[in-house]
């Protein structure tokens, strides 16, 4: 069996104890780690029980120094505060992290070639969760692969980039993009936002917005989200 190892993180397999006929990848959010979004392989089990889940760790240290977490990119200088108090800057501040974002890709990209493999998979049978600093990845690789994934959702995040995505995007699987509209941490306005430039882009692009939820993900959310996914990968 090839290895899974180009990252490291927890895994779970199929809820059926059957050969997995899809696969789940999430990508957690700035400071935390694997084990923050494998709790949630059980729930969305229930509606894709034939799929092994995968939940790596972020490539680098968090550079906020809990000593458990980690990043996919450091954000120096970000400031939600800001966006929120001129949304008209959103887009351009979110541009400033596509470097970062660049130069982690090709790590998650052989991660996903080696789960496709360990599972003989196709491309079609992958897709990604992510949540906040895990949807900007999300984005960024799925759209940027030459063979489609499945699907891309994506919980509380916002896409990094947009006006070189045109020049960049290889693929165009459909994305869920799910936002708690009293979010204090990425505003509201960035899955607004993504889904104009994804739409432009050629990308099905479906939204959410959750009443009075934060920066997190809740029980509507991710019962949207399996609906959403369960139409991809059954």
């Amino acid at each position: 069996m090839t290895k899974v190892d180009a990252l490291t993180g927890p895994m779970r397999a199929p809820a059926s104890g059957k050969a997995a006929t899809s696969a789940v990848v999430f990508l957690h959010g700035y400071g935390s780690n694997g084990d923050d979004l494998i709790g949630l392989a059980p729930f969305f089990a229930q509606a894709l029980p034939d799929t092994v889940f995968y939940s790596p760790n972020g490539p680098e240290p968090w550079e906020g120094g809990a000593g458990f977490g980690y990043q996919w990119f450091g954000l120096s200088n970000y400031d939600p505060a800001a966006m929120m108090r001129d949304p008209a800057t959103l887009t351009a501040r979110f541009e400033n992290y596509g470097p970062g974002a660049d130069r982690v890709a090709p790590i998650i990209q052989t991660f996903l070639d080696q789960v496709l493999a360990a599972h003989r998979l196709e491309a079609n049978r992958l897709a990604l969760i992510g949540f906040s600093q895990g949807t900007m990845m999300s984005l960024h690789v799925g759209l940027r692969r030459e063979k489609q994934l499945a699907a891309i959702l994506g919980f509380s995040g916002a896409l990094l980039g947009g006006s070189r995505l045109a020049a960049a995007i290889k693929s165009k699987p459909p994305v869920m993009l799910i936002h708690g509209d009293a979010d204090p941490v990425v505003p509201p306005q960035a899955t607004v936002e993504a889904a104009k430039i994804l739409s432009a882009n050629g990308v099905a692009c479906e939204t959410g917005f959750v009443p009075d939820l934060q920066h997190g993900i809740d029980g509507s959310g991710a019962q949207a989200g399996a609906t959403f996914l369960r139409k991809y990968l059954a």
